[in-house]
């Protein structure tokens, strides 16, 4: 039995994140999604801690998250708001179409917790476009546009 985004209440733990999205250990970016308006924006939580296993080699001796699973964080954060806003997104995979005005900020380090902000821009069909911030501490480390394509 399926739950009906609409059953959905936020705060969203990571229980609930799995219900919503496919991607699992060590590819599941988001922790927490702790606010949503359906169809407009959204606002996850990554804690990053040392025990990310990227930081073994990125890089040793000075852990810093790579840009790119910044980006995919917020993309999955954007995955989450689509979901929750139409039943129809629900079990699609959701894939990169485009990467827009994409800047990093601030180095994200182990201890830090990426306060992810997604916003809907643009949907036609399936097809979506939001722009994102992550922000450690209110300061944006991370900002893009991104453009996802669900099958």
């Amino acid at each position: 039995m399926t739950t009906a985004a609409s059953d959905i209440q936020v705060p969203i733990d990571v229980k609930g994140i799995m219900a919503i999205l496919p991607h699992r250990y060590p590819f599941l970016l988001v922790d927490r999604i702790v606010e949503v308006e359906r169809g407009k924006t959204i606002t996850g939580i990554k804690n990053v801690t040392m025990n990310e296993p990227f930081f073994q080699g990125h890089f040793p001796g000075e852990p810093v998250m790579p840009g790119v699973l910044i980006l995919e964080a917020m993309a999955q954060v954007g995955s989450i708001l689509v979901c929750l806003s139409d039943q129809e997104m629900i079990g699609r995979l959701a894939y990169f179409a485009g990467v827009d005005k994409a800047r990093f900020r601030r180095i994200v380090r182990p201890g830090d917790q990426l306060v992810l902000k997604l916003e809907m821009l643009k949907q036609k069909g399936r097809v979506i476009k939001m722009a994102g911030q992550a922000l450690v501490d209110g300061q944006l480390a991370t900002e893009a546009e991104l453009m996802a394509s669900f099958t």
